[in-house]
């Protein structure tokens, strides 16, 4: 019998042979195409004083906040984030919660019950995904923003009925068709629970998202926003009803069961976004380097046809395999370009890609450059 180490070190070694071993790294000093901080908030150094400064104004040093918000770990500046959050996002009420992840598993595990169906995006987040599995619900995928797949398993679907998608999907950069799914949601009387994770900051007035950009926030369920993304701080929050918000602290375990964020992440998270109303050109600036990247791309036909078109800051080359894929992505590194492989299986076999994330600091000769280097060793891949 094989002892536990041994079960360790044998599925690590597969995973080396199938060449997607996973190790950590050091961000090398090269220009940064992989992060996620599409504003330059999380390096932003008027913001970094203006969250020292308002720290310091409230003159209550706290390394952290104790406990859970349950216990000890509320506080009324916590309470006045939630309302100005909710205010934000044009919900009646708002709960922070300590990270995307948590908040995605937080209202899949709690509010689904027995007997009811969740219907998922097949390229939703592992988060949600784990939160559906933790639920007692039934639960099935469909098509990558396919309704028509969608609608099939509706007319299947027993119980309260909840539709999970996300408004930029992470490995592809697309959208999901919003009205598509609220119209689908009305004929069947379903509800949809939307990741706003990637669309945080970037879309929307003062960072809103995408739904509130497009108005159709008062027919959305449940929406979760991240702003350890495009905010550059850390944390999360679940915007909805009152009821819902009210039900979560009685019902979530992720948010029950688990310390608050200190008041720096609090006080981090208010900042950043009055940062962001009061620098409207942030958003203006994110959108015209996707545009810059798109008329760039277009130059090279070749590499334009691996492309997956977006709109969105994450921008996705399909090549296929992961050694093919992990050697263009060196190849890119090497050349002083910091774009990461994005390997099977966090992607299904034969759809590894590179992931481009864009940002207001990637400067045009950059990206011109990156672009036509990236080129150039597509073509030596493929031939």
């Amino acid at each position: 019998m094989q002892s536990i180490e041994q079960r360790l070190a044998l599925k690590l070694l597969e995973r080396e042979n199938a060449g997607n071993l996973r190790k950590l790294s050091i961000p090398a000093h090269l220009a940064d195409f992989c992060s996620n901080d599409y504003l330059g908030l999380a390096a932003n150094t008027t913001l970094h004083q203006q969250i020292q400064q308002q720290y310091a104004n409230l003159q209550q040093a706290q390394n952290g906040s104790t406990g859970s918000r349950l216990i000890s770990g509320n506080s009324a500046f916590a309470v006045a984030l939630e309302g100005n959050l909710a205010g934000i996002f044009q919900a009646e009420a708002a709960l922070l919660i300590n990270s995307g992840y948590a908040a995605n598993t937080a209202i899949l595990s709690a509010v689904p019950q027995k007997n009811d169906t969740i219907l998922y995006d097949e390229y939703i987040h592992a988060s949600l995904k784990e939160g559906a599995r933790l639920s007692f619900a039934n639960r099935f995928s469909f098509r990558h923003n396919d309704c028509t797949d969608l609608e099939k398993k509706l007319k299947k679907a027993t119980g309260e009925i909840f539709i999970v998608a996300e408004s930029v999907y992470s490995m592809d950069g697309d959208f999901a068709p919003l009205t598509d799914l609220l119209d689908l949601c009305r004929t069947y009387t379903a509800h949809l629970i939307w990741d706003e994770a990637h669309s945080t900051g970037i879309w929307g007035e003062n960072g809103s998202g995408l739904a509130c950009e497009t108005n159709r926030h008062p027919e959305i369920f449940a929406r979760i926003y991240t702003f350890g993304k495009a905010m550059g701080v850390h944390g999360a929050c679940i915007a909805g009803s009152r009821n819902l918000i009210d039900y979560l602290i009685n019902f979530a375990r992720p948010f029950i069961y688990t310390t608050a964020l200190p008041l720096h992440s609090l006080v981090s998270i208010a900042e950043a976004f009055q940062f962001v109303q009061t620098h409207a050109e942030l958003r203006t600036n994110i959108h015209r380097k996707i545009q810059f990247f798109t008329s760039e791309l277009n130059k090279y036909p070749a590499l334009k046809q691996a492309w997956i078109e977006s709109h969105s800051p994450i921008q996705v080359i399909k090549i296929g395999g992961n050694l093919e894929t992990r050697q263009v992505a060196t190849q890119l590194q090497q050349a002083g370009f910091d774009v990461r492989a994005i390997l099977s299986p966090t992607v299904k076999e034969g759809e590894e890609r590179l992931r481009i994330c864009l940002h207001i600091y990637n400067e045009d000769t950059q990206i011109s450059k990156l672009v036509e280097k990236l080129a150039e060793i597509y073509v030596q891949v493929k031939k």
